[in-house]
């Protein structure tokens, strides 16, 4: 048995730990910064294990790094473990059917994604006791990646300061190595205040915070027409004021997304959006209080980590998955509508043009997309990760691992409901060792990691990380 085989080898025969950790955070699913159940899962494993456990990194309680080992290369794994509000679901159910309406779920995969990162980190590390290997492991678990940006702070305070370089991985409904980046974002809230009065009795006795804010948003969309293309604006309303319509509103809370391929451009665009919001408390004469929230940098991958981490879940190989959970997984491609199902087709026929058609029919029909897609490398960006501040700190590679159901998308029930079974279980597996053979590579190969600094070096030539939350603002 070679050298990889007995790592992966080793995360096997570790299965039933990982897993049921993985199952126990997915029945407690909590939200940003408050995953004090969910953390529990990795601290056990990880004190199991034989890691030290640094907690409470970050300013952030439920934040922590695991440490085995001495020397150099130093290698991080981040790991996540937060949910989404609103996408409580039962496990197993091809419909929406909420656990606690209204409540928390694990509809982005955390639950796996974090028990994987635990998985190729105890993997890698059995491994260098068995060979008395010198090298560090590093594993982070961060909170909040689901718009709190758990890793932007810690980045901010120099939690990964050191690094050799860093890996990461996220679920979604194809595997491949992750060579495209993300757009930067900005996050904040913009309170206003007016004064109440009577809507008919004295509406010129009233300032409208209402107003301020539907200006505001107005004022945005126009602003909409005179941004890049690929910027992207977003908000929501989390206080219209009320529910009374006779009465002159004197609060309206708005929350503002605001993302760009550039962490300058994002500054930039937020300047502007600030800029809306002091013109909409001027016409109305309401008062203007700016609540920053949160943000992190775009995605830069490593050209020669993620390239070793193509050749790695080439290794790992495909889910082996069985006919019964190939058609378990039916149930949630069958929610997915026809125009959907077009964009798989013709996803698959852009990722393989080269393969006959009825072949490229088959892969796309198929409920879990068994095949790895190619490596391309492209500055194109759509969401955001926090997994980005991490990359303009050290050379940093990550992949997507397809255990989800083609078709659907992040954040959805479906995701949620598909969170504990046998499919995700593999998929976590498959994760953990991709993680663990890159680690390996990097530990046994000098020259892969002279090859990512100098990749490094070459890409953000000029260029230093710059933290863009204020030091005054704490995660909340």
């Amino acid at each position: 048995m070679d050298d990889k085989q007995r790592i992966m080898r080793i995360i096997e025969d570790k299965r039933q730990e990982f897993i049921e950790a993985a199952d126990h955070i997915w029945e407690t699913p909590e939200t940003r910064f408050a995953v004090k159940e969910s953390v529990q899962q990795h601290y056990k494993v990880l004190e199991q294990e034989g890691f030290s456990i640094e907690k409470g990194v970050g300013h952030m309680d439920y934040a922590y790094v695991a440490t085995w080992g001495s020397g150099n290369p130093v290698i991080g794994i981040t790991g996540e473990y937060d949910a989404l509000g609103g996408l409580s679901q039962k496990a197993d159910v091809g419909e929406h059917i909420p656990v606690v309406p209204g409540g928390n779920g694990q509809g982005c995969g955390h639950n796996i994604l974090g028990m994987a990162a635990v998985a190729g980190g105890v993997g890698i590390k059995t491994f260098m006791e068995e060979k008395g290997l010198k090298g560090t492991i590093k594993i982070f678990g961060c909170p909040a990646e689901e718009s709190g940006y758990g890793k932007a702070f810690m980045a901010r305070d120099g939690v990964f300061d050191g690094l050799d370089l860093a890996l990461s991985w996220h679920p979604m409904d194809v595997t491949s190595a992750w060579g495209s980046s993300s757009l930067a974002v900005i996050q904040a809230y913009f309170d206003f205040t007016g004064i109440p009065a009577h809507a008919a009795a004295a509406p010129e006795q009233g300032r409208s915070a209402l107003d301020a804010a539907e200006l505001m948003n107005t004022g945005v969309q126009y602003l909409r027409e005179h941004m890049i293309d690929d910027a992207r604006v977003h908000y929501a309303f989390i206080d219209a004021g009320g529910e009374s319509a006779n009465v002159v509103q004197s609060h309206a809370r708005l929350y503002y997304f605001v993302r760009a391929p550039k962490m300058e451009q994002t500054e930039d665009l937020f300047k502007r959006v600030r800029k809306i919001a002091q013109g909409a408390a001027l016409m109305t004469e309401t008062e203007l209080k700016e609540e920053f929230d949160a943000a992190c940098y775009n995605y830069i991958p490593n050209h020669p980590l993620t390239e070793a981490i193509d050749r790695n879940l080439d290794i790992v190989g495909p889910l082996p998955l069985t006919q019964d959970e190939l058609d378990y997984e039916r149930r949630y491609t069958d929610t997915v509508s026809p125009s959907g199902k077009q964009q798989v087709l013709a996803r698959t026929q852009a990722a393989f043009p080269d393969l006959p058609a009825d072949e490229i029919k088959w892969m796309a029909e198929s409920t879990i997309a068994l095949k790895k897609y190619p490596l391309h490398f492209s500055s194109k960006a759509s969401g955001s990760t926090d997994v980005g501040d991490v990359s303009w700190q050290a050379p940093t590679a990550q992949f997507t691992g397809g255990f989800e159901p083609q078709g659907t998308s992040a954040h959805s029930w479906q995701w949620a409901a598909n969170g504990k079974s046998s499919v995700a279980h593999k998929g976590l597996l498959a994760a953990g060792k991709t993680l663990a053979l890159t680690a390996y590579d990097a530990l046994t190969d000098p020259e892969l990691v002279e090859r990512a600094k100098e990749d490094f070096d070459k890409t953000f030539e000029g260029q230093t990380y710059s933290p863009v939350i204020p030091a005054d603002v704490m995660p909340h």
